[in-house]
């Protein structure tokens, strides 16, 4: 059981270092890349959505962290 959620946290954390590094500043990564229209806010829709997926995955790695710790205790 350890070893399935060891396994999933080291490709949590991947996929969260990914998408950290494919947010840049402004005019900047996936949101300026100008393929999208701009949305009312400013943000493109492109970027409102990597920023939801990456909280979604920074959750899941934080509940695996949380779920490993209790497991290893």
């Amino acid at each position: 059981m350890v070893g399935l959620f060891s396994g999933l946290h080291v490709i949590i954390s991947a996929a969260l270092i990914t998408l950290v590094l494919m947010h840049s500043g402004r005019d900047a990564g996936l949101g300026g890349m100008g393929f999208t229209p701009a949305s009312q806010g400013g943000t493109h829709i492109v970027e409102r959505n990597l920023t939801r997926l990456t909280y979604i995955v920074a959750i899941a790695f934080f509940a695996n962290t949380i779920l490993l710790y209790h497991l290893l205790k």
